[in-house]
């Protein structure tokens, strides 16, 4: 079997387009000859259809999208007949969010938190189903010309309710590396602050153009996400709105303890920049129980001092407890 091309048929579906091609997959637009919609038909490279794990979780992907409804997800749609692999999907007229940052200008403040807003609320969606998106990235979000946002690609999603699957094809840490957060980089399979945390990182490239770690090496990239505190917005845009700083520093912490506690969470706050409190530049608000520093300093340096007073305390008690001593007689000569 080769790889399809524009003007096959596929089941239902003629090929009309090649709208996209990634290293796995290439996605064309195609009409269904039956009922005479527009589709997009995601369809696998042929050296991938023989991939036991891969065919697994392309299967997946097609499962849980066929079960997810929410108007910020684009649905996956059920053919008559099926007699080759493929995903066929809603066709969305637009573009990549992608495409609208290389522009090389900042978003209006308005449309990137109504870009932002519309993506946490498919993600409250997604994990009220039990599902962590984990690829969340401007290629996988699409806009329509009214501006309503499309997210796509659940090929490496998390199920909370399936098995594990592995694949040797991928290393460790599955994701996008400038999107990735610190606990993919280690390896971990992620919960919703996961895709919490991406989510801020596009709202800060929307904003600044920029991302808060900047490597061409994706390695040292990645270990900069581990170990390194990224750059404020504020780096790049002088004058940065300290409320919108805030929201963008809270999602992307590296510990995600320090995140949002969810996507519900961060909407609430995007609904509303104004009731949020600008970041203590010295502590850093959002963090549990104040800064790492403060931590640190606590451990460190001040409970030491508290046991090493205490401990001259109990010994000064018991020396002014203690019985006096005779005085000793002179000798006679």
């Amino acid at each position: 079997m080769k790889d399809s091309n524009v003007g096959e048929a596929i089941d239902q579906y003629q090929l009309t387009e090649l709208l996209a091609r990634s290293g796995m997959a290439s996605i064309f637009k195609a009409i269904d000859t039956e009922s005479g919609a527009t589709v997009a038909l995601k369809i696998p490279h042929v050296q991938f259809e023989s991939d036991i794990v891969f065919s697994q979780r392309f299967e997946r992907e097609v499962e849980v999208g066929q079960r997810l409804d929410h108007p910020n997800v684009v649905k996956v749609l059920t053919p008559r007949k099926q007699t080759r692999m493929y995903l066929p999907m809603e066709y969305v007229e637009g573009k990549s969010l992608r495409a609208m940052l290389k522009e090389k200008e900042p978003l209006p403040v308005e449309k990137a938190l109504e870009i932002a807003r519309q993506v946490c609320d498919a993600l409250e969606y997604l994990h009220s189903q039990g599902v962590v998106h984990r690829d969340i990235k401007p290629e996988n979000v699409l806009i329509t010309p009214s501006g309503q946002v499309k997210i796509l690609d659940f090929g490496i999603a998390l199920v909370a309710s399936e098995r594990r699957l592995t694949w040797t094809g991928f290393s460790s840490t599955i994701g996008t590396p400038d999107y990735m957060a610190p606990e993919q980089v280690r390896g971990r399979r992620g919960d919703p602050r996961t895709d919490v945390y991406a989510v801020g990182l596009m709202l800060y490239e929307m904003l600044t153009c920029n991302l808060p770690y900047d490597s061409p090496n994706p390695r040292a990239l990645l270990r900069a996400k581990v170990s390194e505190e990224p750059r404020s917005p504020s780096y790049y845009v002088p004058g940065f709105d300290p409320k919108l700083e805030a929201i963008i520093l809270r999602a992307i912490e590296r510990d995600p303890r320090d995140r949002y506690g969810s996507a519900k969470q961060m909407l609430a706050d995007l609904r509303n920049p104004a009731a949020v409190a600008p970041r203590d530049p010295e502590t850093g608000r959002h963090r549990r129980g104040g800064s790492r520093v403060s931590r640190r300093l606590v451990l460190f340096v001040i409970v030491p001092a508290i046991l090493g007073g205490l401990g001259g305390l109990v010994w000064l008690s018991a020396r002014q407890s203690r019985p006096a001593l005779p005085a000793a007689s002179s000798r006679s000569r």
